[in-house]
Parts: structure tokens; sequence; C-alpha cells
């Protein structure tokens, strides 16, 4: 495994946004291990964990792009910790965007904070984690409104291997099918695993051959 990729996973812990347990997901799934970027709350961690993001982008999509659209609600720190970090390491100024739960009707009116898009924009979308891929049936509908706009794909910090809504390929794969943009993330479940099963880590064992099991038995219900 390659070292950022480790680096990142003991990131996450450290910050307490990776979790193992028991817990109900927003598409309905109970899961052993869970990732909630909203744990993310200092300066420093931010500033790092948009560096992780701007070279997992860089790395996938390269420069040739003007906005990070990051959907509201934990999407919003996200895309603008990576702008800032985009700007820092590669020099461009890419512009954030994210959408408001309500539409806003006095003063910066719109569903859109920040950037507006634009006709001929280039558009990464960058979220916490997919699951299923519903969070993407709520944003691509609100990016293509704006107008002639080109995604250029999705970026997540996990994809967690899992089956998505409507068929037996994984969430970004589906993604990638139904919508015709590529979905990447920075680490997959298999990686966590390669990297915490039945390792010391701050001297805890966080998937030990228990939660492994539950792990198993979780993908061998919606795993891909």
């Amino acid at each position: 495994m390659e070292s950022y990729k480790q680096e990142f996973i003991q990131f996450m812990v450290d910050c307490n946004v990776l979790k193992f347990g028991e817990f109900t997901l927003k598409s309905g799934r109970k899961s052993p291990f869970f990732m909630n970027a909203g744990a993310y709350v200092t300066g420093a961690q931010l500033k790092k964990l948009g560096e992780y993001y701007a070279k997992a982008i860089h790395e996938n999509y390269g420069d040739d792009f003007d906005v990070l659209f990051g959907p509201a609600y934990k999407g919003i720190p996200l895309s603008v910790a990576t702008t800032i970090a985009y700007s820092e390491l590669y020099g461009k100024e890419i512009r954030y965007c994210s959408n408001r739960k309500e539409v806003k009707d006095h003063g910066d009116t719109g569903i859109l904070l920040g950037s507006k898009i634009n006709d001929g924009d280039k558009v990464v979308i960058i979220e916490d984690v997919t699951t299923s891929g519903k969070s993407i049936e709520e944003t691509f509908p609100i990016i293509k409104a704006q107008g002639d706009v080109e995604i250029v794909g999705l970026m997540v910090s996990l994809n967690r291997m899992e089956r998505g809504l409507s068929s037996n390929a994984s969430a970004l794969e589906e993604i990638q099918q139904k919508y015709g943009f590529p979905a990447n993330a920075i680490v997959t479940m298999e990686d966590v695993i390669a990297c915490l099963y039945n390792k010391e880590y701050q001297g805890k064992i966080l998937i030990d051959d228990k939660l492994k099991a539950a792990i198993d038995d979780y993908y061998a219900e919606y795993g891909i």
C-alpha cells in the first residue's frame, strides 16, 4: 500500500472520523463501520484534509476544471479546505461552490453558496463518502440546472465498496455508469482493513477478529 494511503487512514482514526461499532447509515443500512467528516473540526485537521483531497483530485483529474462543488452540509468545509490547498500546492485558483438546503430569496439569493456555476464551467464534486449513490441523485440535477456545465468527476475520501441503489456494481461504479463521469476515492475499505486488521495502532487493535467477522457479514449482504 502507498504510504500516503496508510497515513490518511491513520489520520481519519486520529481525528475520530473513522469509527467502528454499530451504525445506521443514511441509506438505512446497518454498518459495523462509519466515516463522519463532520469530526474534522480544527484548523490543522482541515488544512491536512484539504491537502489529501487536493493531491487525490490532481492525481485523478489534473488541473483542467474550474469549480469544486461540495454538497451541503458536510461538503461545504471540504470544498473550502480543498480549494485553499489546491491554490497552495498547485498555484491554480479553483472556485468553491455548495448548495443550500433551502433557497434564499433575499441578499445573496438562490440555491448556491459561494461561486456561481456558469456556462462552460468544468466541475469536480467532492464528498466525504458515498455509500449507495443516493446523495448524487440530489446533487447532479442542481449542478446541471446551472447551464452548459461539464462534471469532470467525483472525489470521496473513502470508498465503502458497497453495491449501489439499483445494481450489483459499487456505488462509485454505478455513478459512473449512470451519469457518465468517473468517481474515485482517496482510500478504499480494502485499504483500511489491510492497514488495521489485527495490527496495533495507538496501543489498540481497532479491527480484531470479531469486528472483521462483522465486516465480512456486512459485505456478504451489501458488498460488491
